[in-house]
């Protein structure tokens, strides 16, 4: 039997919005509508680069192989765990502010700065050398985004970047040198195929 229902009851064209992305509605929150609207875009961009940082840990320990297999599966594993857990964070201050957190696949994959990686596996060390450029991308616009946040007044999200994201990628950062220490980041091999496919 044919569903004879509309296509329109299925609709998800902006007619369904609620709130359109990119503004923010009153919040008693004692801050100017200006800051909350420049820390909802800057949390975006983050929360953005964080979600794809995540899957990037995902993909790698999928695909990870070589002597170090198990010691890196565990790892990104692990790694994609805490990165969640950021998104979460980063999605739900968005909301706090009265802002419309980024959320779906091909809307992430249009904002981030992250470098799409190939579908096919790569060795252990471009997997890190990846993560490491990706780690440190975050790492700085969430120090900048902190700073202006600060300014603005907005202690909340400046905490929650400088506590949460800013201390956690660091963090993560150490435990990805540390696989790669003595040996260097990437051969010249490597970081001549990372170089072309930023280029």
């Amino acid at each position: 039997m044919k569903n004879n229902r509309s296509h329109k009851a299925h609709s998800t064209g902006p007619e369904t919005e609620i709130q359109g992305y990119g503004t923010v509605v009153n919040r008693p929150l004692s801050l100017d509508h200006k800051v909350r609207l420049a820390s909802v875009d800057s949390l975006n961009q983050i929360l953005a680069d964080t979600m794809t940082l995540r899957d990037l840990y995902k993909k790698h320990h999928w695909q990870v192989s070589g002597p170090n297999f198990y010691q890196l599966h565990l790892l990104f594993d692990k790694h994609y765990g805490e990165q969640a857990e950021l998104v979460d964070a980063l999605a739900e201050r968005v909301q706090t502010l009265g802002g419309v957190a980024i959320a779906m696949a091909p809307d992430v994959a249009e904002t981030t700065r992250i470098a799409r990686p190939p579908q096919g596996r790569e060795d252990a060390t471009m997997q890190i050398f990846r993560l490491l450029q990706a780690h440190e991308l975050i790492i700085d616009e969430s120090r900048e985004a902190a700073r202006s946040a600060a300014a603005g007044g907005d202690d909340g999200t400046n905490d929650l970047l400088v506590s949460e994201v800013v201390r956690k990628n660091e963090f993560q950062v150490w435990f990805l040198s540390e696989q790669i220490a003595g040996a260097g980041i990437a051969n010249k091999d490597q970081e001549a195929i990372f170089a072309k496919a930023h280029g």
